[in-house]
Order: structure tokens, then sequence, then C-alpha cells
């Protein structure tokens, strides 16, 4: 099942959890407008090439929509829908003003000089500026984009909107209104998650073993602060293979050795292969690598009592079943990420208010929201015996569909 269908389905599921209308279901389950530019750039060779981008806004009853902007040479049309549902769950989830959103850009960044990308991304600008800014969509970095890119946009937008503030866009750098605290956000908010989902299964980290699937940004973060609270991390893994031991790893070692591509198994003789690493002996696992990573074929074997889904769609909802079933907590992608958009929403509401933060007033802040957030999606799968995924989309679209209906839309 693809994307778009699957998340179709999970609204349906909750839709029917929350006896919202047929009308609401209508409304939620396809965005409201997508917009669909090509857009010709010069490159370095002196050619020209047109390229194709999206925009999309899932619903705006809440507030203006959000969501990054991918630079990827197999984005389409429909993923991005799919994704704009995702963040306007998050959005309610987390109680944040906004509406879903997400852009992308056909083209593969990696092929790419520096000084193309940034003609791609103004012209990708140029091209869908009717429909954006700080109080209809603001877009953010993502896949292949970053605070360059964003910082690129924001330059752009301002000489064809010149009376707009930095608020049209976040993920800038810092001099430019930009947040601090955004380059963790991420990964904090997934470790508040996996605080809270440890607490409610009564484990207390000296006595925990965890495995880490991925050690990028996230997934590295997580292992070093769950090493720094006395958990034994026992498994870590990157692109070339993983890493167990029993005894649990040196966090702090392999961090040190790592590549620039945050690559460190090929440095190792005895490997596992990450496969085998998500059925080893653990209490929290962490999916931090890619999609699909657990399906109903291995679900079975999964160990761990506490599975978090630290990137999109690790877990397949057939594999969510299985694991719900035998009593896995299973901490869903929508509530796990959470924390980039919770400081996106940080940030535009500093830009809208000239009044910028520390870096721990963002974190508090962050704190509170994260462990509000994962409490209320909790509590709603014990009162419905639902599973935690189930339970964010019901937490998520609820406030959409209130706003919708207080609107007189539905």
């Amino acid at each position: 099942m693809d994307p778009f269908t699957a998340t179709q389905e999970i609204l349906r599921i909750a839709q029917q959890r929350l006896n919202l209308s047929d009308a609401s279901l209508a409304l939620l389950k396809e965005p409201l407008r997508t917009l669909a530019v090509r857009f010709p750039v010069r490159m370095d060779d002196g050619s020209v090439r047109v390229f194709t981008g999206w925009r999309v806004q899932h619903n705006d009853a809440a507030g203006p929509t959000k969501g990054g902007i991918r630079l990827h040479p197999e984005v389409d049309e429909r993923e991005l829908q799919a994704l704009a549902i995702w963040m306007t769950v998050q959005c309610g989830i987390a109680n944040l003003p906004f509406g879903g959103g997400k852009g992308g850009i056909q083209c593969d960044p990696r092929e790419m000089s520096f000084h193309e990308i940034e003609r791609v991304s103004r012209a990708y600008v140029r091209a869908i500026s009717q429909i954006v800014g700080p109080t209809k969509d603001i877009p953010a970095p993502d896949m292949f984009s970053n605070s360059q890119t964003m910082a690129w946009m924001l330059d752009e937008y301002a000489h064809l909107r010149e009376f707009d503030s930095p608020g049209f866009i976040t993920g800038k750098p810092r001099i430019l209104g930009g947040t601090r605290g955004r380059d963790v956000a991420s990964g904090l908010g997934v470790l508040i998650c996996t605080d809270q989902a440890a607490a409610a299964k009564g484990l207390e980290w000296k006595d925990v073993r965890v495995a880490v699937q991925g050690f990028g940004n996230t997934g590295s973060y997580v292992a070093k602060a769950l090493h720094d609270r006395g958990a034994r991390v026992v498994a870590i893994s990157d692109a070339y293979g993983a890493l167990y031991d029993e005894k649990g790893l040196d966090i702090d070692d392999l961090l040190e050795r790592r590549d620039s591509f945050g690559s460190v198994t090929k440095l190792f003789r005895n490997t596992i292969s990450n496969r085998d690493l998500l059925t080893c002996a653990c209490d929290v696992l962490v999916a931090a690598a890619a999609e699909n990573q657990i399906t109903e074929d291995n679900a079975g074997q999964i160990q761990a009592s506490v599975v978090v889904e630290a990137t999109n769609n690790p877990v397949t909802a057939q594999a969510t079943t299985v694991l719900y079933e035998r009593g896995t907590l299973v901490i869903p992608d929508v509530l796990a990420n959470a924390g980039e958009v919770i400081v996106s929403y940080f940030e535009w509401a500093q830009n809208t208010e000239g009044l910028y933060w520390s870096e721990a007033e963002v974190h508090n802040r962050l704190h509170t929201i994260m462990e509000r957030s994962f409490q209320n999606v909790y509590q709603t799968s014990k009162h419905h015996h639902v599973d935690m995924r189930v339970a964010a989309y019901m937490v998520g679209l609820e406030r959409t569909a209130t706003a919708a209906g207080l609107r007189g839309w539905v």
C-alpha cells in the first residue's frame, strides 16, 4: 500500500472512532489545493533545464499551512499529498495553530553545483509565491534542503513581497531570523517520546537495553543521550551494517570514529545486518533509518517492548497491528517526529514578535509540548483501546475537523 492510500485508510479508522461525519472525512482525506509548477533554470554549462515542483496545502481551517520542501529526483505529487496530511496530524497533536503543507522539486541536488541549487531554489519560490506567506503557508527544510536553501528562498521572496516578515519560511540561519535549538529539535523530540514511553512501560534506563537502527543525526543523538542516562545501547547501525554487543557499545568512541557521512560499521569486522538488529534482544528499539523496516513478516520476531518510529513509516500498518496485539508500545512517526515542526513554530512565533529566545527556553518549551502531546495520544489509545498510530490520528485530526466545523465548512 502506497503512503497516500495507507494514510487515507488510517483517516477512515480515526473518523469512525471520533464519530466524524462523512463530510468531514471527505474534506480531510484530500488536500484542499495542490499547485504544480514548471520553471526553467539556466545551468552552469549554459543549457536550460525545465524543473517540476509542487506545493501541497492539506487544510488551513486551524491556521496557515506549514511544511518542508524536498529536493529529490523521485519526489512526486502523491507522496507530497500524503506528507501534507501527516503534517496536519502533527500540528494537531502538538496543538499548533497550523494545518499541514508540503513542497517538493523534482531534482537531484547531489548532481548539481552550489549555484545551480541556488537558481533552482529561487525559481521555485517565484513559481509558488502567490500561495505562500507568513499568514498563508510557511515552508521549511526537508530532504536534501537546508538552512542555506531557506536563506536563498527567503531572499527571493523578500524581492517579491518586500513588506512580509521573515516568518515566511523557517529553518533559516540564525542571523536571518532562525531559532536556537533547531539543530537538535528532531532528536530531542524523539528522545522525549522515548523517555515517556519507557516510563509508561515502567522501565528504568539503568536496566534497559536499547537498539538504534540508523546512526545519523537523530539516531546518534538518541543513542548518545540514552547512553548518558545509563542505558545499555547494545546495537547501532548505518547503511553498511550493524554492530551488536550484549554488554553495551561505547557510543562516545563510535561517535568519534564515524566518518563525515555518519558511517562507522565499516571499521569493524564482526557486524550483523540491519535486519538482524531489528530482532536482537533489547527492550527499546529506535527505528531511525528508512521506511518499511518492520513488516508483517518480521514483526512477530521483535523482542523490544517499546518501538519508536524516529523516521517516516518504518513500521507498516500490518506490523503495527501485530505488535499492538502482542503488547508492544509503538510510538508513531507523526508523534515522535513532531519536535522539528514544534521548533519551526517557535521560529515563526519569534519572527512574528521580534523577540528571540535562549536555547534553554526553546528546549523547555519543546519538552512541555512533547510531553503533553505524548500523554494525550497515550491516554486516547488506552481509553479507546486502539494502537498509538490510530490514537495519534484521532488527536491530530480532531482539531482540524473542529475548526472546519466552526467555520461552517462541514
